[in-house]
């Protein structure tokens, strides 16, 4: 797993074998980011990673230009590997690591953020909730970008603040906005 472009294009992203954690492919990583670029200049803005695994699409947006990013996992062997890379990159002063719960850490964080990745784990039960819990507590910046992560047999077309979805085999990824439709 490594940054695929900008700043640290090439250099790695620290991870550990497990399987209790599922990184975003290469593959698809690049057409989020590709996808991302054209709505939105990363310049500057600020990032919160859920669900953050080792990384992956938060140091990525730092990459391509990012102020900030912040990355919350409840896995403590998570954040020590995202701590690892970030000091291997030199962005230590440009992130932050929290190790909690991501429904609790909704409850109390402080936004808002210019772009939210949001990557449950697909066993994820209320992911309505979970969505909503973004959109409408202030973490996402107005018009702000959130993806959520999801198997694709859920369909958020519905949903309130939904912009569109691209598949990439049984996943997919759902755009939100905080800007009514």
């Amino acid at each position: 797993m490594q940054v695929q472009a900008g700043r640290y294009r090439g250099r790695r992203i620290r991870n550990l074998p497990t399987l209790d954690i599922r990184p975003c492919s290469s593959r698809v990583k690049k057409s989020l980011f590709d996808t991302i670029g054209a709505r939105i200049d990363f310049d500057g803005i600020e990032v919160l990673d859920l669900f953050a695994g080792f990384g992956n699409l938060g140091f990525e947006a730092l990459s391509r230009g990012a102020h900030s990013a912040c990355f919350v996992d409840q896995s403590r062997h998570a954040i020590e590997a995202m701590r690892g890379t970030a000091a291997d990159l030199g962005v230590t002063a440009m992130t932050r690591f929290v190790s909690a719960d991501v429904t609790a850490f909704l409850k109390r964080a402080e936004g808002p953020f210019d772009l939210v990745f949001c990557d449950p784990p697909y066993r994820w039960e209320d992911y309505e909730s979970l969505i909503r819990s973004i959109l409408d507590g202030g973490i996402l910046a107005d018009d702000g970008l959130l993806l959520v992560e999801h198997h694709g047999s859920h369909d958020f077309s519905s949903s309130s603040g939904y912009l569109f979805h691209k598949d990439y085999g049984k996943t997919r990824v759902s755009f939100f906005t905080s800007e009514p439709r």
